[in-house]
């Protein structure tokens, strides 16, 4: 054979493999099929799959069940930009796995059985940005840093609940992080310096529980971290303020606060470092826990903060928040903030001291707490929030809405209100508001008519989600209106509203509208008329789009996309309520609804007799068969994971957990048994449950009893034993009588295996204790033949 021919044939072989391990990561991996990317998530996977090539980009194999990551695993896959293999029970890792993956960008290796972690397994990602290893078993990162190599690493997740020791040197190579995630809930030891090595982190979180270590941390971090993040710590006791008060020393511009204990003896150290901090500018607590009434022992000791402006409460819990005192302590304090948000905190009242004390805010965000109308009146007393242009009070509990005009009208700089969501119901016809403001949104506020109450100096009014029928208020400045969800039949009165550029009116009852009244809105930019009930939609849109003047910039939304028709002429000019089409122009809804429930009707006659004769039965079997019939008639060895299935009945559990798998998997040498409780692949169909169950086994083991003849499930797996087994001619199949049990009793439609109980011997359970030692004998027997 010459040397071409051995070229050719060898190209021919080497083409061969390529394309059959490619087919075989189609079949493991649908998705793949003509992607740069492979969903091979949740697919209850052992292994990294075949077939990997240089395609692909991403692959995500999380939430399978893989133990361990071999080398030769990702060799082809060199252009890959994200690995995502989180939640699997991966316990080793060889170390040139991930040596072709320059281009990794993103790799996740969180939540698995991790031990130790080695740096050979990250010497090669030179492109690698994001690394996430928490969740996994390691106490610790090694003697010397795994992540030198990571010169381009910029947020990096780790830790978990035996995570205990953090030293020095684990963090070399690392010089500058966008996100530093550190959980050690449980670490014990950390050698002061460890952390000195990264220069910069722009957002540290920290979760840990030992106040000493903590502060140890922030020691290392006191010029490097620009927003810290503080999660799940209890400072519970004054002296252990001494130890927080390096805090003040940091240079970080934010500081947050997650999940964290407070009490009244350590809020005022706290405050009073917060402080002092010479940067700081903004402090946020969400889902805190504050035990106390605010009646602290300790006078908070601090000047007022110079850079200090925003302030961030969200959940905070309370338990005695009705015995909450008028946080006299903090008056002086508070003077600078521009920007306060206590959202979601059961605030039934701000002080109007403290109101008062408010000199410069001009952000206040008091939603969804249990402000009422006489609450409102003292927090916003005369005096109070000088400044404040935006002020967010939705999901309170207001209800007196002249009232509430008339509690704020004196902030004269109010430029927006939020007031959504209150339980307002009709408004008065004259009230009092601030003389600037601008914006007031009033959606599912309960109103069911306009008053000229609204204020006319508004530009933006949003009173969606109410129960009106009429529009018909004058606002000379009026430029986006939001009325969705009403039940409004005709567009507002252009001439009231003069100037505006977008209206939302979607969600209401407009039947037409006519070419003068669109053309009425002269500096229309934006309508949205979607979801109402246009009747002769198609020719209704035709005159909109070729009779009302609609110039550049308008635009017409929710309209079904490429809804194209042609505009009759006797349409051109004229109102859409005067023209009589045909009644499939005019009432489409109607026959279409007709023909819906007609073919729904069909469609229900079909189903009623394909669950009398079981046809949904047949189908399902059918698919299943033509499957099976397609694969090998035999799995290959090394497939074969169990020595038998056991099919049974939920209602014989009792014997067969109890008595048959204790006596076999605790035989010498013990017989591996699949069970569907405890072997079936969670959210895999249980018909390829059943299918793949019986492929990788050596034997079939029905038990048989009145309850397995009558069990759905136990119907299927005796029907794919008749199609692969049974057809077969061949012995894999063993039958245990558990009960007696007449063949009549089993359905016709498996007339082989009934043909098999009058001819081939089964074993039977015998009730006397004597001979089940002879029945357990004969069983193991039938399995090793």
């Amino acid at each position: 054979m010459s040397t071409h021919t051995w070229q050719v044939w060898a190209m021919y072989v080497v083409l061969a493999v390529s394309l059959s391990e490619e087919q075989a990561l189609k079949q493991v991996c649908p998705s793949c099929d003509a992607t740069q990317s492979c969903n091979c998530s949740s697919m209850g996977l052992d292994f990294i799959p075949s077939g990997l090539t240089d395609k692909i980009t991403l692959l995500d194999l999380a939430r399978n069940r893989i133990k361990h990551i071999r080398a030769h695993d990702l060799q082809q896959a060199v252009n890959l930009r994200t690995l995502l293999l989180q939640s699997n029970k991966i316990s080793s890792i060889d170390e040139d796995s991930f040596v072709s993956l320059g281009k990794l960008e993103l790799l996740d290796l969180s939540n698995n059985r991790l031990a130790h972690l080695s740096p050979r397994w990250f010497d090669h990602l030179v492109s690698l940005q994001h690394l996430h290893i928490h969740g996994n078993c390691y106490s610790d990162l090694g003697e010397s840093s795994p992540f030198s190599s990571l010169r381009n690493l910029s947020s990096l997740h780790l830790g978990n609940p035996r995570f205990s020791t953090i030293r020095q040197g684990n963090f070399e190579g690392i010089t500058l992080l966008d996100q530093l995630w550190i959980e050690g809930s449980n670490l014990s030891v950390y050698e002061p310096g460890s952390l000195k090595s990264i220069k910069k982190i722009n957002h540290m979180i920290i979760s840990i529980r030992r106040v000493d270590l903590f502060s140890a941390i922030v020691r290392d971090l006191l010029h490097s971290a620009i927003w810290l993040e503080i999660r799940e710590i209890a400072f519970n006791i004054a002296e252990e303020m001494q130890l927080l008060s390096v805090l003040s020393l940091s240079f970080a511009k934010k500081i947050s606060f997650k999940q964290v204990l407070l009490t009244d003896a350590t809020v005022p150290g706290i405050v009073t470092i917060l402080e002092k901090v010479p940067r700081l500018v903004e402090v946020e607590m969400k889902d805190c826990r504050l035990l106390g009434t605010g009646r602290w022992d300790l006078e908070i000791q601090a000047n007022q903060s110079q850079s200090l402006r925003v302030l961030t409460i969200e959940k905070l819990s309370i338990e005695e928040f009705y015995l909450f005192t008028d946080l006299q302590a903090v008056l002086d304090l508070v003077s600078l903030f521009t920007k306060i948000t206590v959202e979601n905190t059961k605030v039934f009242l701000v002080p109007c001291r403290l109101s008062k004390q408010l000199l410069s805010l001009e952000y206040l965000d008091l939603s969804a707490n249990l402000l009422g109308d006489q609450s409102l009146e003292h927090s916003a007393c005369p005096g109070g929030w000088p400044l404040l242009k935006t002020l967010n009070l939705s999901q309170n509990s207001l209800s007196d809405f002249k009232m509430t005009a008339k509690s704020l009208s004196h902030l004269r700089n109010l430029i927006l209100l939020d007031i959504s969501q209150n339980n307002f119901g009709e408004i008065p016809d004259v009230c009092e508001w601030p003389a600037n403001l601008k914006y007031l949104n009033l959606s599912r506020t309960q109103i069911p008519k306009l008053t000229a109450c609204i204020p006319s100096t508004l530009e933006v009014l949003d009173i969606s989600a109410n129960n009106l029928k009429e529009f018909n208020l004058h606002l000379p400045f009026l430029k986006e209106l939001y009325l969705a969800k009403n039940q409004l039949k005709a567009l507002p009165d252009a001439a009231s509203i003069p100037n505006l550029v977008a209206m939302s009116i979607g969600r209401n009852k407009l039947s037409s509208f006519s070419k003068e009244e669109l053309e009425s809105f002269k500096k229309m930019e934006l309508l949205d008329v979607s979801a109402n009930n246009f009747i002769c939609s198609c020719e209704f849109l035709s005159f909109i789009q070729h009779q009302a003047g609609i110039g550049l910039g308008q635009v017409l939304v929710g309209w079904p996309e490429g809804y194209i028709c042609d505009s009759p002429l006797a349409l051109r000019g004229a109102q859409v309520g005067g023209v009589h089409l045909s009644l499939m122009e005019c009432h489409r809804s109607l026959v279409v609804s007709l023909i819906c429930a007609v073919f729904f009707l069909v469609i229900l006659v079909l189903v009623a007799i394909g669950y009398k004769y079981h046809a949904v039965w047949y189908m399902r079997m059918t698919w299943a068969w033509l499957r099976a019939k397609r694969k090998p008639k035999r799995a290959p060895p090394k497939d074969i994971c169990y020595d038998a299935f056991v099919s049974y009945s939920e209602n014989d559990s009792n014997w067969v957990e109890n008595v048959m798998v204790q006596e076999l998997e605790q035989a010498c040498p013990p017989f591996r048994l699949c069970l569907h409780k405890r072997d079936f692949v969670p959210g895999k169909w249980i018909v390829d449950n059943i299918i793949d169950s019986i492929e990788k086994s050596h034997k079939t083991l029905f038990v048989l009893s009145e309850h397995f003849v009558q069990s759905e499930w136990c119907k299927y797996e005796l029907d794919f034993s008749h199609f692969r087994l049974f057809d077969e001619n061949n012995d894999a199949a063993i039958l245990i009588l558990l009960e007696p049990i007449q063949s009549q009793a089993i359905p016709k439609r498996f007339c082989k295996l009934r043909k098999i109980m009058n001819t081939k011997t089964y074993l039977e359970w015998p009730r006397e204790e004597e001979q089940q030692e002879m029945f357990w004998e004969n069983l193991k027997v039938a399995l090793k033949s």
